[in-house]
């Protein structure tokens, strides 16, 4: 599990499997733990057809298994706080980058909305019935993918074109309010002290956007020193391969 929304991914993978009693992640260290009966060669192939490069690290019985409960009512109420900071900023940054003529803000839009999917997602991880998220993945993940194929597109036309140069002043304001956005998302996150998987998976991911943010605002610096569009392009064009990658891979499901 390299990609904190793999394990929603995983989820809908085995979500069917009657003989499952319960799923155990450990994400930090990638590793899931099954709880089930009857034997594991139906679930490890569904995981292998993820292509995750799964691997079998134990079998064994477990005579004092107990089912865990969540605290579904608190975890739906922050998933619900940091789905709206998403959203909101997918389409600040969408209008700004198309204002500002920067695909580095167009693309880390679209970075937010992939965080949006993956939040609503891990909602109906909390509640919710499993066809419905595979229906919403399903659709999300086309979305998502013909968005970042027209963004490389868009990418590509610029390199050959003569656009201007794009307002390094928007990019970077803009840039650093998301920056704070998903340091507030973290905050949200950390503050609910969840150990339940799919938050642990949110928080993660959220870290993750900081680093793109700060590819943005370093673009924005680099357009200003050079006055050239180049590192707004190269930006936009690794952000847009990142989202493409992301929905590829919820398609698979």
């Amino acid at each position: 599990m390299d990609c904190p929304s793999e394990e929603q991914m995983i989820r809908m993978k085995l979500a069917d499997l009657t003989n499952i009693n319960s799923l155990d992640f450990d994400i930090p260290n990638r590793q899931l733990t099954v709880f089930h009966s009857d034997n594991h060669d139906q679930i490890f192939q569904r995981l292998d057809n993820l292509n995750f490069d799964t691997s079998l690290i134990d079998s064994v019985s477990a005579d004092n298994y107990t089912a865990t409960t969540d605290n579904s009512s608190r975890e739906r109420k922050l998933l619900w706080q940091v789905l709206a900071i998403n959203f909101f900023f997918f389409a600040l940054e969408l209008t700004t980058g198309f204002i500002s003529n920067s695909m580095g803000l167009v693309a880390d839009s679209l970075d937010m909305l992939a965080d949006s999917i993956v939040y609503g997602l891990a909602l109906f991880a909390v509640g919710g019935t499993m066809a419905r998220k595979k229906n919403i993945a399903k659709s999300a993940g086309y979305f998502q993918l013909t968005l970042a194929v027209f963004g490389l597109i868009e990418v590509i036309r610029r390199f050959a074109g003569t656009e201007a140069v794009p307002a390094f002043q928007t990019m970077i304001i803009i840039s650093i309010l998301a920056l704070i956005a998903n340091g507030l998302c973290l905050y949200l996150l950390q503050k609910g002290k969840s150990k339940e998987a799919h938050m642990q998976a949110s928080m993660i991911f959220t870290s993750n956007d900081v680093i793109v943010n700060l590819g943005v605002i370093v673009a924005g610096g680099l357009v200003f020193l050079t006055n050239s569009k180049l590192p707004d392009l190269i930006i936009g064009t690794l952000v847009f391969a990142i989202v493409a990658r992301g929905a590829i891979r919820i398609l698979k499901l």
